[in-house]
């Protein structure tokens, strides 16, 4: 006796070919009552400015250096920085089991805005793209030198985000981290057995079998699109990241948290190789399962087994957002998948 799948009632496997993985999808979970942890809501009144938040214009941060009174985006380095650009070597006769490699690089903070009070859904276009623009100028300049420069954006305290004002943290390494090493490996084995980047197929497929929402509507074709950040200007790139963000917050009717980061091919020294697998693209990947106060713990199963979700791709339609087949990472839009 056969039985059709139903993927909101069956569990089964599904296959993420940026990290050549399986995660298991068991939707039918989502009908068991939560008597599990809720969260605060995040808090409402933040005050546009703070004479003790160190973020904030004219104020002294932990290491005594006090910010400018900058109006637009303001770059620092990190006074607690996870990297540093002369940690030494712990050399090479090591006992295989207990290897170490030496770790150097730089980390920044980068401010959006001069206000603590808004976010990036809440900012201007103009202010946007200001803050694309120097995304592109820091990767430019840390990326002449350092094999991987990783943007990343914790929004919200749920995400382990200490302070409200709207910024990002810019790390640069000396060697290509575990996440883009292994992307880089299947957008590289892709494009050599199909003759096109893995990304690009992957939103020609979604767009023809209209499987997943289209979260944003826009004129211009896929094809432009999946170049739009590259050969066209930030605007387009700030109005879609406006208007994603926007629904991610009227999704819950909450400041919506999330982690974020730009995926793009590695640099320094890999600048002089052929890259034509890679396509630029950023990941979103937010905490929140069922509503603004529960949610989603990456425990038990998935640390000792592999990853699980409780939701599909197309269930979340229903919610006018997408995800991907991992279930945790949100695209730009389904129309590009990757920016």
């Amino acid at each position: 006796l056969s039985v059709l799948l139903l993927p909101p009632e069956h569990q089964h496997l599904r296959y993420n070919p940026l990290k050549d993985s399986w995660v298991l999808v068991s939707a039918h979970r989502m009908k068991r009552p939560w008597a599990g942890q809720v969260e605060k809501p995040p808090e409402e009144l933040i005050p546009r400015y703070d004479p003790r938040n160190p973020l904030c214009p004219g104020n002294t941060r932990a290491n005594g250096e006090v910010n400018p009174s900058y109006d637009s985006t303001f770059v620092f380095e990190n006074d607690f920085p996870a990297l540093q650009p002369d940690a030494p070597d712990p050399g090479s006769d090591q006992h295989p089991l207990f290897q170490s490699k030496a770790a150097r690089g730089v980390c920044k903070v980068m401010c959006f805005h001069p206000w603590s009070d808004v976010t990036l859904p809440l900012m201007k276009k103009e202010e946007i793209i200001k803050v694309i623009d120097k995304w592109a100028e820091i990767v430019e300049e840390l990326g002449a030198t350092y094999p991987w420069v990783q943007i990343f954006e914790n929004k919200g305290a749920m995400m382990g985000c200490s302070n409200p004002h709207p910024h990002c943290q810019v790390w640069a390494s000396s060697f290509l981290p575990n996440e883009p090493a292994v992307s880089d490996r299947c957008q590289r084995a892709y494009y050599q057995k199909n003759g096109e980047p893995l990304l690009v197929q992957y939103a020609k497929q979604e767009a023809e079998k209209k499987v997943h929402y289209v979260l944003i509507k826009i004129k211009f074709p896929i094809a432009f699109l999946l170049f739009l950040y590259l050969y066209c200007c930030s605007s387009g790139l700030a109005a879609i990241m406006k208007q994603l963000l926007t629904k991610y917050d009227n999704l819950f009717e909450v400041s919506f948290p999330y982690s974020m980061g730009w995926h793009g091919a590695p640099t320094g020294p890999h600048l002089k190789e052929d890259n034509s697998h890679w396509q630029l693209h950023a990941h979103y990947y937010p905490p929140l399962l069922r509503s603004a106060t529960v949610k989603k713990f990456m425990v038990g199963y998935e640390m000792l087994a592999q990853e699980q979700r409780d939701l599909t791709p197309e269930q979340v339609t229903h919610f006018a957002l997408y995800t991907d087949q991992c279930g945790t990472r949100f695209w730009l839009t389904s129309a590009i998948a990757h920016l």
